[in-house]
C-alpha cells in the first residue's frame, strides 16, 4: 500500500496563501486519481479537489477559482496550491490515493 505524507500547512491571513504538498511513498502509476480531502472541527471529511492520471482535475464548489490541484513529477507529489483563505477553509487537509490516505495537515485561516 502506498505511503501518503502531507505537508506545508500552517496559519495564514485570510486572503493568504498556503501550497500543500502529498508525497508519495512510490513513482509507480496508480490507476487511481488523487484527492485532496478536508475535515473542519466538528464537521464531516469532505472533498476539496481531485486530479486523474490524465490530468482531469475537479473541484469542489466552494475552492472552485481559489485553489488549483497539480502534479509534480520530478518530486513524486501532488500540490494543492491555496489562494484567496478564508477562516472557513480551516481544517485538517489530507490526501488520498485509493484506500491509502496521510496523516493530515493542519491549516489555519486566522487574522
Amino acid at each position: 500500500q502506498v505511503q501518503l505524507v502531507e505537508s506545508g500547512g500552517g496559519l495564514v491571513q485570510p486572503g493568504g496563501s498556503l501550497t500543500l504538498s502529498c508525497a508519495k511513498s512510490s513513482a509507480a502509476t496508480s490507476i487511481w486519481p488523487m484527492d485532496w480531502y478536508r475535515q473542519a472541527p466538528g464537521k464531516q471529511r469532505e472533498f476539496v479537489a481531485s486530479i486523474s492520471n490524465s490530468e482531469i482535475t475537479n473541484y469542489a464548489d466552494s475552492v472552485k477559482g481559489r485553489f488549483t490541484i497539480s502534479r509534480n513529477n520530478v518530486k513524486n507529489t501532488v500540490d494543492l496550491q491555496m489562494n484567496g483563505l478564508k477562516p472557513e477553509d480551516t481544517a485538517v487537509y489530507y490526501c488520498r490515493e485509493g484506500s491509502s490516505w496521510g496523516q493530515g495537515t493542519q491549516v489555519i485561516v486566522s487574522a
